[in-house]
C-alpha cells in the first residue's frame, strides 16, 4: 500500500508539474502585460510626466491630476459624449442585431449566403470601414443622394456638431456581424418542442418570441451586453479617423480624448488617471450588468 502510495504521489506530482509548465506562458503573459503594465499606470496616475523627457523627469504629485480631472470641461464633455453613444448604441445594437439574426434563423433559398453577408462588414479593418462611410455621410455623398430623392436635403454629416455623433451611431449598425452571428448560435439552441406546444395552445408568434425565445437566449444576451458595455466606453477608432472629436467637441470620446492628452500633450500621467477613472467606470456597470442577470437571465433546469 505504502508503495502504491508513493507512486501514485510522484504521478499526481509529475502531472502538476506538466500543468504548470503548459499554464507558465500564459502565467508570464499575464504579469509581463497586464499586472506590471497596470501597477505603473496606478502610480504614475500619481505622478507629473512628460514622456518626452525621459524617466528621470518622473514627479510625484499625489492626487493632484484626479483633482485636476473633476476642474477639466474636456473630461466632462468626453463623459457625456460617452454615455450618450453608449446609452443608445448598446440597447439599438442589441435589438437591431437579434431581429437580424431571427431573421437568419429562416429556411429559405440562399440562407447561408445572407448569413455570410451580414458577417462580412464585421471582419474589414475598422479604418478601411470609416473612410468608406466618410465618402457616404459627405455633402454629395450616397447618404445624402438618396435623401434628395424624397426631397430632403441632408447635412455634411460629420462636420455638423448636430449629427456628427448619431451618423457613428448609424455607421456601428454596419458592423454588428459579430453579435448577429452570436445570436444565431444562441436562437438554434432553443427547444423547437416548446415552441411547437405553444403553437398548439394557440400561441402567436409574437408570443412564442417574447415568452419562450428571448427567455431560452438569454445568456447569449447577457453576454452580448457585457460585452457591448465594455466596447462602447473604450469607443476610439472610428472618431479618431472621422472627426477627431470634432465638431465643436461634439464626438470627443473619453478614449480619443485620453489619447490626446497622452500623445499629443504628452502629460502621461494625467493620461494614466482618465484611465483609471474610465476602468472604475467599466468596472461599475459591468457589475451593475451581472448583478442584474439574476433577474432576467435564465439557465436550463433553473427554478426561476
Amino acid at each position: 500500500m505504502k508503495k502504491e502510495n508513493r507512486l501514485k504521489n510522484r504521478m499526481q506530482k509529475r502531472e502538476n508539474r506538466l500543468g504548470y509548465m503548459f499554464v507558465m506562458p500564459w502565467i508570464i503573459g499575464l504579469f509581463l502585460f497586464t499586472l506590471i503594465p497596470m501597477i505603473f499606470s496606478a502610480v504614475l496616475s500619481m505622478c507629473k510626466w512628460n514622456i518626452v523627457t525621459g524617466l528621470s523627469t518622473i514627479k510625484f504629485v499625489n492626487f493632484d491630476n484626479y483633482i485636476t480631472l473633476f476642474h477639466d470641461e474636456n473630461f466632462y464633455q468626453s463623459l457625456k459624449v460617452t454615455f450618450t453613444f453608449a446609452l443608445i448604441t448598446i440597447p439599438l445594437y442589441q435589438i437591431v442585431s437579434l431581429l437580424v439574426a431571427f431573421m437568419l434563423t429562416f429556411d429559405i433559398k440562399w440562407m447561408k449566403t445572407f448569413r455570410l453577408i451580414y458577417f462580412l462588414p464585421s471582419i474589414i479593418p475598422t479604418i478601411a470601414t470609416s473612410l468608406i462611410w466618410q465618402r457616404i455621410f459627405t455633402l454629395d455623398g450616397i447618404l445624402n443622394r438618396a435623401l434628395h430623392l424624397f426631397g430632403i436635403n441632408g447635412p455634411s454629416w460629420l462636420t455638423n456638431r448636430y449629427t456628427a455623433l448619431y451618423s457613428l451611431m448609424i455607421m456601428g449598425l454596419w458592423g454588428i456581424g459579430n453579435t448577429v452571428i452570436i445570436y444565431l448560435s444562441g436562437l438554434q439552441t432553443v427547444n423547437e418542442e416548446l415552441k411547437e406546444a405553444a403553437r398548439m395552445d394557440g400561441a402567436k408568434g409574437y408570443q412564442i418570441f417574447y415568452y419562450i425565445t428571448v427567455p431560452m437566449i438569454s445568456p447569449t444576451i447577457f453576454f452580448n451586453v457585457v460585452m457591448a458595455v465594455i466596447g462602447s466606453f473604450q469607443y476610439f477608432t472610428q472618431a479618431y479617423v472621422l472627426t477627431a472629436g470634432g465638431p465643436m467637441k461634439s464626438t470627443l470620446f473619453y478614449n480619443l480624448y485620453l489619447y490626446q492628452v497622452a500623445y499629443k500633450d504628452f502629460r502621461m500621467g494625467y493620461a494614466a488617471a482618465m484611465a483609471w477613472i474610465m476602468f472604475i467606470i467599466i468596472m461599475i456597470f459591468t457589475l451593475l450588468v451581472i448583478k442584474s442577470s439574476s433577474l432576467w437571465v435564465y439557465y436550463q433546469n433553473d427554478d426561476k
